[in-house]
């Protein structure tokens, strides 16, 4: 039985998602991908949440397509070049590390050094003390789409769709893409040498499904894990096609891995997903990347054609 100062419905709901207690994951690479973005630091009461319930998705109790508007995402990587933003709307709340993202995905949760658990929107919302007090309070804002919840609201513009505009023609990049590639790429979180850790994608999966990271996919993802451009409306404003290269969107998906790579006919790792989350990308051993949900096509033989082809101009 669980000794945590929360109630049986946030019990359940977090089970549902993927907790037990002792639950440990590693935390480096979001750690890592927050540095190269912001000024966040992880501060030790973050990491430990982040160990205990990062890559967890929680839709309420029980799920529908009602309450998933209002899903609660524990990855730090919302706030993702929006450090100035956090910052400001911190205010007087203390040094605060983001943890995840609420109110679809219009919201971050935030931690301070004391543990407190907090909804980072326009303004900051303390949501609980502790970190078991703020998971009971999301738990039932869920379920009653409480006013914590504004899926209207406007937000802001994805910080890339400003950065795309400023970037160099692909400074460092001309002999792998053509210069608009590259320029693409800076502004979606890539540049060059990049090598971050991998663990933490892989810690999840592994724990969560039946996913075991090749050599392949481990290069793949220390230069282009956390990469994406991000959809905005109107969808015929976009030049480039929406992708975003996440592993951990496959949380759970393993049978459907298993599926694809059975089609494939070779053994395919989760790497992210395309066409606003309807398709999953899976690369091979050896580099080769395919596309696919309910069946699967090959996208490019190589990783580089891979990176050309999502960020080839689409209009």
């Amino acid at each position: 039985m669980s000794s945590r100062r929360w109630s049986p419905q946030t019990d359940g709901v977090l089970r549902a998602a993927g907790w037990w207690p002792g639950r440990s994951v590693r935390t480096e690479t979001w750690e890592a991908v927050l540095g190269e973005r912001g000024a966040f630091v992880v501060h030790e009461a973050a990491r430990r949440f982040l160990a205990e319930f990062g890559g967890l998705v929680t839709y309420g109790w029980p799920a529908d397509s009602t309450v998933t508007q209002s899903a609660v995402r524990f990855d730090p990587l919302a706030a993702e070049w929006g450090g100035e933003t956090f910052a400001r709307v911190s205010g007087g709340a203390g040094r605060l590390c983001p943890v995840g993202r609420a109110d679809n995905g219009s919201s971050c949760l935030a931690m301070s050094e004391s543990g407190a658990l907090h909804l980072a929107r326009e303004r900051v919302e303390l949501l609980g003390e502790s970190a078991d007090q703020g998971l009971d309070r999301l738990v039932r804002s869920q379920a009653a789409m409480a006013a914590l919840w504004s899926p209207e609201a406007p937000t802001e513009p994805h910080r890339f769709w400003g950065r795309v505009g400023t970037m160099p023609q692909g400074e460092g990049a001309e002999q792998r893409w053509p210069a608009e590639n590259g320029r693409v790429l800076q502004a979606a979180g890539w540049y060059p040498g990049r090598s971050i850790p991998t663990g933490t994608w892989e810690s999840v999966l592994h724990l969560h499904g039946e996913f075991e990271m090749h050599d392949a996919a481990r290069r793949f993802l220390a230069e282009f894990g956390g990469v994406g451009i991000p959809f905005r409306e109107p969808w015929d404003s976009m030049p480039w096609g929406e992708f975003r290269l996440d592993p951990l969107l496959a949380l759970w998906d393993d049978e459907i891995f298993d599926d694809l790579s059975e089609q494939a006919g070779t053994y395919l790792y989760p790497i992210g997903m395309i066409d606003r989350r309807n398709q999953y990308l899976g690369i091979a051993e050896d580099g080769a990347v395919y596309v696919g949900m309910d069946s699967v096509a090959l996208l490019a033989p190589t990783p580089d054609e891979a990176v050309r082809r999502l960020t080839r101009r689409v209009r």
